[in-house]
């Protein structure tokens, strides 16, 4: 009996697990799609870009409020979608009959004509919005 459970004890070869991780796919990948977030995220925070005038003002808090943005140029954006101001007139009543907002902030350039900004103001008013607040950047305290 002594020579069976020694069978083959010399021919066996144990197989050792590897246990190393080839990374190299991995970040790989990762830095792909690093790559596709810094180029899609620009394009995804829509809107127009304004300089907004400087006046000592206060933060605004954005509950159940709608933004209209100004630019320079007289476009006019609906919470971040660009609109002609024929465009901007239909939907902002239909806007405002969805959302019942207590208030609109209006972010003008401080190059954008006074007529846009009046004709704007006009549409808000019309809409029987009571509270509407002129967004600037604020001032540093004197």
């Amino acid at each position: 009996m002594a020579g069976i459970g020694g069978v083959g004890r010399g021919r066996r070869r144990r197989r050792t697990l590897n246990a190393e991780v080839n990374i190299i796919n991995l970040v790989d990948v990762v830095l792909v799609l690093l790559i596709i977030f810094m180029v899609t995220a620009p394009m995804m925070q829509g809107g127009i870009q304004v300089r907004l005038p400087r006046a000592a003002s206060r933060p605004i808090s954005a509950s159940r409020a709608m933004n209209v943005t100004i630019d320079k140029a007289g476009r006019i954006a609906l919470d971040d979608v660009v609109l002609t101001y024929d465009q901007f007139r239909a939907a902002f009543a239909l806007r405002v009959n969805q959302k019942r907002p207590e208030t609109v902030y209006i972010r003008g350039d401080q190059g954008a004509r006074y007529g846009d900004i009046a004709r704007v103001l006009g549409i808000v008013n019309a809409a029987g919005i009571r509270s509407v607040g002129l967004v600037t950047e604020q001032t540093a305290a004197p």
